[in-house]
C-alpha cells in the first residue's frame, strides 16, 4: 500500500494522521521491519475504529473500505477537483496527472488485505468489506451524503480502468461539487479555533413551502427573488419581518430545501460572528454554488454595534459583494435596531421628516435589504383554517367544529394566535390520539 500511496500527486497532500496515510505507514512497517505483532495489530485496530467512526457518522453500509476511499475523493478540495466543479473535466495536461492518481485509487479499491490478516490472525478488513450497519434514525446522519457516497462507491468499484474511474469522479464533481459544500445543504460557522470552519447541519428540517399554510403573497415574493438568484439574474438581500411564530424561519428553510438541487446552499451565522463575515464571504465567493447567508431573529439593542459590520458587508464596503451570495434575515422588528424617543428629538414635526443622524444611522441597515416581506399575525378565521389543515395533515380524528373549539381554548392559554401556536396545537391533539 505504501508504494501505491507514495505515487499520488494531486491527491497526495493528505494530513499525516489521516486513515489512509496511517494505514500506509503501518503496512510498510509490517512488510519492511522486524515488527512486533501485537503493536501492528493495535495500530491496525485503531485505524479500523476510525473507519467505523466515519461510517457511523455518515450512515455507510456494505463495503466500508470502498466508502471511505470514495468519501476521501469527493471531499478532497484541490485545484483539479475545484476546477472540475466549475467547468467539468476539460482537456488539459493536468488530466494525465489525475488519471495517474485515479489508477492508484483503483489499486487501493482492490487492495488485498487477506494475506496480512491471515499472517496476523485477524479478520477486521474482511468484515469491513461486507459490513452490515445497524439501522439508525435519519436525524443521526445526513442521508443525502450517505446515499451519494455509496452510489459512487459502487460505480468506482466496477470501473474497468482509470479512464472510467476518471469519468465517474469528475462527473460527480461537475454534478454535485466537491467537499462538504457538494454534499450538504446547510452549515454553521465554527469560530472556536484560530481558523474559521464550516460545520454541516445534518438534521435540517425537511419542510417545504407547501407545508406553510397561507402567506401565499409572501411566499411568492421569496420564491421570485430566490429563483432570480439561483438563475444568475439580478436579485436582492431579503428581510422577513413581523410577528413571532408566523413562518419566517420556516420559509427560508423551505427555500433551501426546494432549490438545493439547483446549487443553493445556506450558511447560518450568529450575531457575535458578524466580525467574521468578510472572511466567510472570501472563503465561498469563488465556489460554484449560490449561498444564502442566513441570520435568524436579527435585532440589535442600543448598546450593540455588530450591525455596523453587517452594513459594511451588505453594500457599504469597498469590495463588491460577490454575485453568488445573498443575505436573508428574519426579525420581529421592522427596523431591526431598537429606537428610542431620544432618537426623534430633532424630527421636524410639521412634515415628519427624519433629520436625526442617530435615526438615519439606525434606519440605514434595513434599507440595505432590497426585499422586505411582512409576515403578520393571522386573523382568528385564518388561525382556524391553519389549525384544521395541520390536524388533517397529521390525521387527527375530530370534526372541523371540534378542532375549532379546541384550537380556541388552546390559543387563549398558549401565547395567542399564530401559525406556531396552531402547529403546537395540532401536535398536542395528535399526541393525545390513541
Amino acid at each position: 500500500m505504501y508504494n501505491i500511496v507514495s505515487k499520488l500527486l494531486i491527491y497526495g497532500d493528505m494530513p499525516k494522521g489521516s486513515i489512509l496515510m496511517e494505514l500506509s505507514d503501518i503496512i510498510k512497517d509490517y512488510r519492511e521491519t522486524d515488527y512486533q505483532k501485537d503493536e501492528i495489530i493495535t495500530r491496525l485496530y485503531h485505524q479500523v475504529k476510525k473507519i467505523l467512526e466515519v461510517a457511523t457518522a455518515y450512515g455507510f453500509d456494505k463495503n466500508l473500505w470502498h466508502n471511505y476511499l470514495t468519501f476521501l475523493l469527493i471531499t478532497s478540495e484541490n485545484p483539479f477537483s475545484l476546477t472540475c466543479e466549475k467547468v467539468g473535466a476539460n482537456e488539459g495536461t493536468v488530466n494525465s496527472f489525475a488519471k495517474n492518481d485515479f489508477k492508484q485509487f483503483q489499486a487501493l479499491f482492490h487492495y488485498d488485505f487477506s494475506p496480512m490478516e491471515k499472517d496476523l490472525g485477524i479478520d477486521c478488513f474482511e468484515k469491513l468489506e461486507s459490513y452490515q450497519a445497524v439501522v439508525k434514525p435519519e436525524l443521526m446522519y445526513n442521508k443525502n451524503v450517505s446515499e451519494r457516497v455509496q452510489e459512487l462507491s459502487g460505480q468506482l468499484a466496477q470501473a474497468k480502468d482509470e479512464q472510467e474511474f476518471f469519468d465517474q469522479v469528475t462527473g460527480f464533481y461537475k454534478a454535485y461539487g466537491v467537499g462538504m459544500f457538494g454534499l450538504n445543504k446547510a452549515f454553521r460557522i465554527d469560530d472556536s479555533k484560530e481558523t474559521i470552519r464550516f460545520k454541516p447541519i445534518n438534521n435540517m428540517d425537511k419542510v417545504v413551502l407547501d407545508d406553510l399554510i397561507g402567506y401565499e403573497i409572501q411566499k411568492k415574493k421569496l420564491i421570485d427573488n430566490t429563483e432570480a438568484f439561483v438563475h444568475g439574474r439580478k436579485c436582492n438581500n431579503c428581510l422577513l419581518f413581523g410577528d413571532s411564530g408566523t413562518g419566517k424561519s420556516t420559509s427560508i428553510k423551505a427555500i433551501v430545501n426546494e432549490y438545493y438541487d439547483q446549487g443553493l446552499r445556506m450558511i447560518e451565522i450568529y450575531k457575535h460572528q458578524f466580525k467574521d463575515l468578510s472572511n466567510v464571504i472570501a472563503m465561498i465567493k469563488n465556489r460554484n454554488y449560490k449561498f444564502i447567508i442566513y441570520m435568524d431573529d436579527l435585532s440589535f439593542e442600543e448598546f450593540e454595534t455588530e450591525y455596523k459590520f453587517l452594513k459594511a458587508v451588505i453594500e457599504g464596503g469597498v469590495e463588491t459583494k460577490p454575485e453568488n451570495i445573498l443575505i436573508y434575515a428574519t426579525s420581529n422588528r421592522r427596523h431591526l435596531i431598537k429606537e428610542t424617543w431620544n432618537d426623534r428629538s430633532d424630527v421636524q414635526q410639521e412634515n415628519g421628516m427624519h433629520r436625526s443622524d442617530t435615526m438615519e444611522e439606525k434606519l440605514s441597515l434595513v434599507h440595505r435589504f432590497g426585499v422586505t416581506i411582512n409576515y403578520s399575525k393571522p386573523s382568528q378565521k385564518e388561525y382556524f383554517q391553519i389549525a384544521i389543515a395541520l390536524c388533517r395533515r397529521l390525521g387527527v380524528n375530530l370534526s372541523d367544529e371540534e378542532i375549532k373549539a379546541e384550537a380556541n381554548k388552546w390559543e387563549l392559554s398558549h401565547g395567542g394566535i399564530s401559525g406556531r401556536t396552531a402547529q403546537q396545537f395540532a401536535n398536542y391533539l395528535k399526541g393525545r390520539q390513541l
